[in-house]
């Protein structure tokens, strides 16, 4: 097998690990302002737990919407056309700023009406001012994306990765300032950490921007991009792919988001440890989505270029690197259950609940990272709409309801909620995973006809 597969592993390796760093960048906000706010708390972390849950329903959006232009790069750089991939990178532009504007208020007002997710009073006090911040940044954060994805879409994906790797060493040292008020800066506590992030955001928005803009090795692609107009097919082009990617997201994190707001029904401490947990997993799920990215480009390349046998080649190698990958990190969440949440907080109750989520967390690793494998190479395909339905099947179908079920109903706490997510995850791998083994044999089998 190694000798079959060893130059898609190195391949994809080589487009994937910039491509890892920098989607963990995103997750790396919400896990240092975690680590940052923990010491203080178990109610500020509960309320950093409940702003970060509810932004991240909104980022994902954002990054599928975003989605939508990388495939269409990939293959159009795969058929050697351009002047077209400046074309699309305008029209991608335009939708990205005016859901930024959008989503951005949308995240502002809606923080004023946090008493309706039946929350703890204490907790909504201190999530308020954090989440306006949040949604300040969510502007900043689609022109990041945007031309991230075009940049990762045509194989450049370091620059994004050295962005990402300088924006969170800036965020930590800024919260850790701001939250703590040291150097004479006042203590500002939750407030401090949303600080620091929407600074973070806003200088990694306007780096990507500078460097996609002035780098001379994007001018080939960029002939088209500053004409003024705009084109209703191209818009319906992106919009297409990346409405259905964002929805795929939004169905999965919004379980997820979901069960933090049912946790807040139990307690406190019960949510602190499903964000100690959630926040490592999301690490972890990061990571994977980065393979994904790269097994998306990969695929986009080969469809563009009518390379089927190393389209569906190139794909399992990227479903080999992802197994190995989350079946190590499910061995760490397993033996290290009990000192990874020393890094988050000091309270024994807390430690102990995010304990027992982490040995469940360590079940669904493989899971989690199949099934995001599998939407980065069917997005590369141009196949969203099947799996949408896939992904809305198995996170709000079954996995949120049995969580539902199993941890409010049945009164089996948190653990019952997270087991309802495994169920989730399970059948989403393995839903999408059939899906991928159908679209390319049947490509496969018309390329043989031929």
């Amino acid at each position: 097998m190694w000798t079959k597969y060893r130059q898609y592993y190195k391949d994809n390796f080589q487009l994937a690990y910039p491509v890892v760093i920098s989607q963990l960048g995103h997750t790396m906000v919400a896990f240092s302002d975690t680590i940052v706010i923990g010491h203080t708390g178990d109610v500020p972390l509960a309320a950093v737990a409940l702003g970060s849950s509810l932004f991240s329903i909104f980022m994902v959006v954002g990054i599928g919407m975003s989605y939508g232009l990388t495939p269409l790069i990939a293959q159009e750089n795969g058929r050697k056309n351009l002047s077209r991939c400046g074309y699309l990178l305008r029209h991608s532009l335009a939708i990205n700023i005016l859901l930024g504007v959008l989503l951005s208020a949308f995240i502002i007002i809606g923080s004023n009406h946090l008493d309706l997710l039946g929350q703890e009073e204490r907790v909504r006090v201190l999530a308020k001012p954090f989440l306006q911040l949040l949604g300040f940044s969510f502007f900043p954060l689609m022109i990041f994306l945007t031309f991230k994805q075009f940049a990762e879409g045509l194989g450049f994906t370091r620059q994004a990765m050295n962005i990402s790797i300088i924006g969170n060493v800036l965020n930590i040292v800024l919260g850790i300032v701001l939250v703590y008020g040291l150097f004479g800066a006042p203590k500002m506590g939750v407030v401090g950490v949303g600080i620091a992030t929407l600074t973070d955001r806003t200088l990694m928005g306007v780096a990507m921007a500078w460097y996609v803009l002035r780098s001379p090795r994007f001018k080939p692609y960029l002939l088209e991009f500053r004409q003024r107009y705009l084109s209703g097919a191209a818009l319906k082009q992106l919009l297409g792919i990346g409405t259905p990617v964002a929805l795929q997201y939004v169905f999965e994190i919004s379980a997820f988001s979901g069960a933090i707001v049912m946790a807040g029904w139990i307690g406190a401490r019960e949510q602190a440890a499903h964000q100690i947990a959630i926040n490592l997993a999301s690490i972890t799920y990061m990571m994977a989505s980065g393979i994904s990215a790269a097994a998306g480009i990969k695929s986009g390349n080969h469809f563009g270029a009518e390379q089927w046998k190393d389209l569906r080649s190139s794909a399992i190698a990227s479903y080999h690197m992802v197994l190995v990958m989350m079946g190590t990190t499910a061995l760490i969440f397993m033996l290290g259950c009990r000192l990874l949440p020393l890094m988050y907080i000091s309270d024994p109750q807390v430690i102990d609940i995010a304990a027992h989520l982490l040995i469940i967390a360590a079940f669904f690793q493989l899971f989690d990272g199949t099934q995001v494998v599998g939407l980065g190479i069917l997005r590369g395909l141009g196949d969203v709409r099947v799996p949408t339905v896939i992904t809305l099947l198995a996170y709000w179908g079954l996995g949120l309801p049995i969580g539902y079920l199993f941890g409010i109903y049945l009164n089996f706490g948190i653990q019952g909620i997270w087991w309802g997510l495994l169920i989730g995850l399970l059948t989403a791998s393995i839903l999408l995973f059939f899906r991928f083994q159908h679209k390319t044999k049947a490509v496969l089998a018309g390329a043989y006809a031929k």
